[in-house]
């Protein structure tokens, strides 16, 4: 392909990456997946980068679902033997450390809400739409949209989306704790990067850190959850950054993260 599925972009300290497949609505196939989990390693690997900022081209979608016309016709053998959205499709949640701000500019339906699903956190424009309506196409979610849905919003709207393939509104989802922020559609992108590079502003090993502790919370129970806590907090003290912290906080100055 010549187009360039994955456009990448660094703002200072923050990585961004627009998903360019406007034609078809950011729609997910291999290749854009593809695209992406070397976009994303790459800004992982690239120590300058604290923050990533994920979003589709055009105002109509951050993605608009898989892409159908290319799985219409395969047998379970085809999406078994290949595993499927497996692989680089969670490149994600398996190799990626660094914060990630999924920015849901339009429709994020399908496969689309789970790539933002994927992200740390979800900031959506006024205009955002989620769903999941595999129902209607005879299949059912399949990169986690009844698992980590399930987890964000509860089961009484997951199975709702799920069930009858309705859509959600951006307003909608930041009251059902789907989206952490609603924002106006002027300037949108630009604003999520404004808040990423607050973010970035920080130390990156905490963020990291930080980040890691909250997915924990997921995962483990509430006493292991704590546990883990209190020895990843032990553990910032081993940092530069937490001596000048609190350094800078107890002089009353801006303080100055060497990210060490």
């Amino acid at each position: 392909m010549s187009e360039q599925l994955v456009l990448s972009e660094k703002r200072g300290k923050v990585g961004l990456l627009t998903l360019n497949r406007p034609k078809a609505l950011n729609a997910l196939n291999n290749e854009i997946m593809q695209a992406l989990s070397d976009a994303l390693l790459a800004f992982e690997q690239d120590e300058g980068i604290h923050v990533i900022v994920l979003t589709g081209s055009g105002d109509k979608a951050f993605a608009a679902g898989a892409d159908i016309k290319a799985m219409q016709s395969w047998s379970y053998m085809d999406v078994y033997k290949s595993d499927y959205i497996g692989g680089f499709w969670e490149t994600m949640k398996t190799s990626i450390r660094k914060p990630v701000i999924a920015a849901v500019n339009g429709f994020a339906l399908g496969g689309g809400c789970e790539l933002a699903m994927m992200c740390d956190m979800i900031i959506a424009s006024e205009s955002a739409k989620f769903g999941q309506p595999e129902i209607k196409l005879g299949t059912i979610p399949g990169l986690g949209g009844t698992q980590r849905l399930t987890r964000a919003i509860g089961k009484a709207k997951a199975m709702d989306l799920v069930l009858t393939g309705r859509f959600m509104d951006a307003a909608e989802a930041e009251s059902s704790g789907l989206v952490a922020r609603v924002l106006p559609v002027e300037n949108f992108v630009d604003e999520v990067v404004k808040i990423a590079e607050g973010m970035a502003a920080f130390s990156s090993p905490v963020l990291m850190m930080a980040k890691q502790c909250v997915n924990a919370a997921l995962e483990t129970t509430l006493e292991q959850g704590l546990q883990y806590e209190r020895r990843v907090f032990h553990a910032t003290f081993a940092l530069e950054d937490q001596k000048e912290g609190m350094a800078a906080f107890v002089e009353k100055r801006a303080p100055n993260f060497k990210n060490m």
